[in-house]
């Protein structure tokens, strides 16, 4: 693993653009503009460096399942903080039907150098994003800048993957009815709303239909007793990045969980990512992994109930993305102050360095297969909304 400084293409953030990067560009808090796509630098791996790492995000999502299982089977609900009877025993319930609902991809946040094992920092297996420019936009920068070099690639099958996963899942959705593709209006800077775009397109080259609407123009329809979109057409099966914790709180919440309630029936709305992945995107997970798997290589100690004996640590909330919340205890000096909110507590693995560069590896998951992987950089060891994206290569 190395890092290479380099000359970006000429016009290069018209041409991210068109890939579908259409946020190239990152405010900072000085008000100034700065790249997030970041091609004035790559990364290069040997390809036994990639196989090595296909091998543990295979693993680490294996051991992840077999994790969910076991909060399932042992009743371990309050820990992630789902303490609403009714909607823990509908996850349990959606845990048990994995096999019948559609399920698409993850991303699991890894700290690597090069040298060792990679680190579990966590899994988002719910509303990952970072999606377009990991399988779209870096794969034509290697076409672009590699062109013509004998046994250059990539590790990138995103995008085949993710239009398999639709036609092999095609038979799971209900039949006859158009897929919705939802993200929130909130959406300032266009991430999701591409996002959201990118995953349509994939599922239309499967032969789906599809449709977009926001969340926000999702309504109820009170008589039929249904979820239906801008045009009161309902919404039989929907993909939405919008995070489970945030459907089951908001004022829509007793209907979304009466729309599972109902098992598949007349008035029920099948949601992509299902309700169980809600054990997989809860840092509590990175202690139950810790605690079924205690030393293994590819885990960092972890714990739900304090620091025990962790001397430097960093607490991470249960809920959360972009780092928010997030917060290093380096060891030494006065105790830290304790935390109201739940937390998970993980040993502190500083994120290495390159080039006074911090680096975290997204590596995907698409229908439960490893699949590619993006390169996030940051100036500090918390990876947050002003980290850039930059591509890799493998040589």
């Amino acid at each position: 693993m190395r890092r290479h400084r380099t000359t970006p293409r000429p016009d290069w953030q018209r041409t991210v653009e068109e890939q579908g990067v259409v946020y190239p560009l990152t405010r900072h808090p000085d008000g100034v503009l700065r790249p997030y796509w970041d091609e004035s630098a790559y990364y290069s791996f040997s390809l036994p460096e990639i196989e090595a790492l296909e091998e543990t995000v295979a693993e680490l999502h294996g051991m992840c399942l077999e994790a969910a299982e076991h909060i399932v089977t042992a009743g371990r609900f309050a820990e992630l903080g789902i303490r609403d009877g009714r909607l823990a025993a509908l996850v349990a319930e959606s845990w048990r039907r994995r096999d019948e609902l559609p399920s698409l991809y993850g991303r699991f946040d890894l700290r690597y150098d090069g040298n060792g094992p990679a680190k579990l920092l966590e899994y988002n297996a719910d509303t990952p994003t970072s999606l377009v420019e990991a399988a779209s936009a870096q794969w034509f920068w290697m076409e672009d800048r590699f062109a013509g070099r004998p046994g250059a690639d990539q590790w990138n099958s995103l995008h085949e993957r993710l239009v398999e996963a639709w036609r092999r899942q095609t038979p799971l959705l209900p039949p006859g009815a158009p897929v919705h593709f939802a993200h929130t209006a909130g959406d300032e800077i266009g991430e999701d709303l591409m996002t959201v775009a990118y995953l349509r397109e994939t599922a239309a080259q499967a032969g789906l239909d599809t449709r977009a609407v926001s969340m926000e123009d999702i309504g109820w329809d009170r008589i039929s007793g249904r979820f239906v979109d801008d045009r009161y057409g309902f919404v039989r099966a929907c993909f939405k990045l919008y995070p489970w914790e945030w459907m089951t709180e908001d004022r829509f919440g007793p209907y979304v969980l009466d729309t599972l309630d109902n098992g598949g029936g007349t008035g029920s709305t099948l949601w992509i990512e299902p309700a169980w992945k809600m054990l997989l995107s809860n840092k509590a997970l990175l202690a139950v992994l810790w605690e079924l798997f205690p030393g293994h290589p590819n885990l960092l100690p972890s714990y739900a109930d304090g620091p025990r004996d962790l001397v430097s640590y960093v607490s991470k909330p249960l809920l959360g993305r972009e780092g928010a919340g997030v917060v290093i205890h380096p060891g030494g000096g006065p105790p830290p102050v304790p935390r109201e909110e739940p937390c998970c507590y993980q040993e502190l693995a500083p994120l290495p360095e390159f080039d006074g560069n911090r680096v975290v590896l997204g590596a995907w998951v698409v229908d439960g297969e490893p699949a590619g992987m993006g390169i996030r950089e940051s100036v500090g060891l918390v990876t947050d909304g002003y980290a850039r994206f930059v591509p890799h290569v493998i040589l």
